[in-house]
């Protein structure tokens, strides 16, 4: 079950996230207890280390409860009553049919079948045996395709295209069977990246996102991998894409910190000091990153994605306050990037937030005056 809800953490930030697990990006090493940066997440109320929830970014209890209910029982029928039951244009439905998939998909790979055994993942292939018509079951199933692809092929060989080939005919199924739906389109996505669409076909599909969900932040995320430099596009076209998307953000939207997840895809493998992210390209990302976040809903699902970004962001300029602020909102839930890129995400959260704690202190700062 732990295995399952770490590929639930890769998977529940609204894209595939195999192409940042390339590069560490240069994460700052662990600090020890007894360290002068080391710091008692207690004396502010924030969870221990071994305490952190790597599931998720952030909560969604009728997620994990459905989850477990799922695996339990093997019966598809209380998934498919969530996802009936979740706004088709929200975020939210993105990151849940996400996280079906790479349940579906992790049970395969740990109990792959045989003689004496049904494969993991069965609950799936009844789902869309006995709901063919279910427009959920149809993007789940096309999701699991993407996934299976990336994880247990090499991109460029006949095996990947094949999965993908495959993949991209279920997310045309699954778009047949809900027109407004955007989130088959999403999943394409990741196909159109595999395998190496050309710029009029992946327009053409990006043309058919906006039209049914334009200010989708997991869509964004997902469509500035297939533009940065080591995919299809440059890291002017990402940034491009990415100011673009922030340029036309509606009131509320968190697309407005779409230019520091560019910022962030392009970060040099080495160390850096800390005036490269005090920089005017990286100030003026974080800058619009912290406008997206005090403007956006409470409730928004991506909320926490960008928080943690922040986090990572914040630290490393050494703007320790801010860093702080976020981390109060989003400390105890740890699925999101840049985490999830390290072997042990709990670990690699505890060190920033035990750096940003002892900048803290040392300006000054205190739990008494630290706002919440």
């Amino acid at each position: 079950m732990e295995i399952l809800w770490v590929l639930i953490a890769l998977v529940m930030i609204g894209f595939v996230v195999v192409p940042f697990m390339r590069r560490r990006r240069g994460m700052i090493e662990q600090v020890h207890p007894g360290h002068p940066d080391a710091a008692d997440p207690a004396n502010y109320g924030f969870v221990r280390q071994e305490e952190l929830d790597v599931r998720m970014p952030g909560p969604d209890q009728d997620l994990l409860d459905v989850l477990d209910l799922v695996q339990r029982t093997q019966d598809y029928k209380a998934a498919s009553q969530l996802l009936a039951g979740t706004e088709a244009e929200g975020e939210q439905r993105w990151q849940r049919v996400q996280a079906f998939a790479g349940a579906a998909s992790l049970e395969l790979q740990q109990r792959p079948g045989g003689v004496s055994e049904s494969p993991g993942g069965q609950w799936l292939r009844v789902w869309r045996t006995e709901q063919p018509k279910d427009a959920g079951g149809a993007a789940v199933h096309a999701e699991f395709l993407v996934q299976q692809a990336w994880r247990t092929a090499t991109p460029g060989t006949d095996e990947f295209r094949i999965i993908m080939e495959e993949a991209k005919s279920a997310c045309g199924e699954a778009a047949l069977l809900a027109p407004g739906d955007p989130i088959p389109y999403i999943v394409e996505l990741s196909v159109a990246r595999g395998l190496a669409y050309s710029r009029p076909e992946f327009e053409q599909l990006w043309l058919k996102i906006l039209d049914r969900a334009p200010s989708h932040m997991g869509a964004h995320l997902a469509a500035l991998h297939y533009w940065c430099e080591k995919w299809h596009g440059s890291r002017k076209l990402a940034y491009e894409f990415a100011e673009a998307a922030a340029a036309r953000a509606p009131q509320g939207s968190l697309l407005a910190a779409m230019p520091l997840f560019a910022v962030f895809e392009h970060l040099p493998e080495v160390n850096l000091v800390s005036g490269f992210y005090q920089s005017e390209v990286v100030t003026k990302a974080i800058q619009g990153a912290l406008y997206a976040v005090h403007a956006a809903r409470p409730d928004d699902p991506m909320l926490a994605h960008v928080r943690h970004l922040l986090v990572f962001f914040l630290v490393r300029g050494e703007r320790w306050a801010e860093a702080m602020d976020q981390l109060i909102h989003v400390d105890g839930h740890i699925g999101a990037l840049p985490w999830i890129l390290s072997p042990d995400p709990a670990a690699e959260f505890a060190v920033y937030r035990a750096l940003a704690v002892a900048g803290y202190e040392a300006n000054g700062g205190s739990p008494a005056t630290l706002p919440h």
